[in-house]
């Protein structure tokens, strides 16, 4: 919704708002004033860390899959109408190529949605995406032993199955009226080439790679191989950048890349606001990790102790909105465990934590409006909290 399409008794409701928690912020308390220090020091850690290597990258790659990608390949894959076991098998292990955050994966999620996916498998993609990747998956079981690492790998593939065969059967309907509109189907321009399937999966390839090696993080030790392609990521980020300066040059025509570039930065301009919005809410209320801001960190280490029903799914709500770059929910949950957390609020902060924070849930509310993105984030909470409660019953 843009500013013009609002009434003037909502601008003005608006105005109102903004005056009064202006008017009664006690903006001298040192608890205050420290929250908006946080709120700016993690939109400055987000902007050097994340944008340029991780959002930018991602934004290009849902530009191309928008362009290029083929719609009725896409559907017959993801569709609606595609094979359940096919669809969600591929849309649920996605992640463990793809090693992004909850912001990351959200430009290739509006890519292949906006394609022709269907709800459901697009959702488990969602899911799936900063949920799981194969380092995460070995830092855990590093960290917090076989059981823990195995749960969370198993888990988090059951969940984002089972959320999007829930999400397909609840918006049936609005979905399919989705993928019957005829705008959603854009006519190729003129000169557009068609291409082989090898010299999409070169190009699409070439692509996740740059994003998957420049984002490459160390193990510390887990892995010595691991360690050593983090050594060479550069260069090895840099041989796919070449590889697809090669590919765009001899396959794809000048109002491609034009119609390429112009896709990107309107994904672009869709996201970034939402997330630099959302990162600097999630840091005024929530801090970076191991700095107090609005919410003493205190609170949460005293609700999700022991294993009941509460202590679980407040660690799985807590998840939902906190911000989690790539792997940085290891350490965070090292540190609640060692304050007193138990085990099952680990695994439901887990589950929950780095498939959502609050700046996606503002993108992903954009994207697929209020209820749709209610209920997905509800469900996520729902067996983020199940799960953690079974994990903590069955120690």
């Amino acid at each position: 919704m843009t500013n013009k399409d609002l009434s003037p008794n909502k601008k003005l409701c608006i105005i109102i708002a903004t005056f009064l928690v202006v008017y009664f912020i006690p903006f001298d308390h040192p608890r205050i004033t420290g929250a908006i220090q946080e709120a700016f020091f993690m939109l400055a850690d987000y902007a050097h860390e994340h944008v340029l290597l991780c959002v930018v990258p991602a934004m290009f790659i849902a530009g191309a899959i928008v362009v290029f990608l083929n719609q009725q390949a896409v559907m017959k894959y993801l569709g609606p109408k595609a094979n359940k076991v096919v669809a969600y098998s591929v849309a649920s292990v996605s992640g463990s190529i793809l090693a992004v955050c909850s912001c990351t994966v959200l430009p290739i999620f509006k890519g292949i949605y906006k394609k022709g996916a269907g709800l459901g498998p697009a959702v488990s993609f969602l899911y799936s995406g900063p949920a799981i990747n194969i380092l995460a998956i070995i830092l855990s079981y590093k960290v917090f032993g076989w059981r823990m690492g195995v749960t969370r790998m198993v888990v988090s593939i059951l969940i984002a199955f089972l959320i999007g065969l829930i999400m397909q059967k609840i918006f049936k309907k609005e979905d399919e009226k989705r993928l019957a509109d005829e705008r959603l189907f854009k006519t190729p321009s003129a000169d557009y080439v068609v291409r082989s399937l090898p010299q999409m999966i070169m190009f699409m390839v070439s692509m996740i790679g740059i994003l998957v090696f420049l984002n490459w993080a160390p193990s510390d030790g887990v892995s010595l191989l691991w360690d050593g392609i983090f050594n060479f990521k550069y260069w090895i980020s840099g041989s796919f950048a070449l590889l697809l300066i090669y590919i765009l040059i001899r396959w794809f025509s000048r109002s491609e890349l034009g119609e390429w570039i112009l896709a990107t930065r309107d994904f672009a301009l869709q996201i970034l606001p939402l997330l630099f919005s959302g990162v600097l809410i999630a840091g005024f209320l929530l801090g970076r990790p191991g700095f107090e801001a609005l919410i003493p960190s205190g609170w949460i280490e005293t609700l999700v102790g022991g294993n009941s029903l509460f202590a679980n799914f407040f660690a799985a709500i807590s998840g939902t909105f906190m911000y989690f770059a790539t792997l940085t929910e290891i350490p965070i949950v090292q540190g609640l465990l060692g304050a007193g957390m138990g085990e099952g609020p680990a695994v439901a902060l887990l589950l929950a934590g780095p498939s959502l924070s609050l700046p996606s849930m503002l993108v992903i509310g954009n994207e697929l409006g209020m209820k749709k993105t209610l209920v997905y984030v509800l469900l996520v909470v729902f067996f983020s909290t199940i799960a953690g409660f079974m994990y903590g019953l069955i120690l």
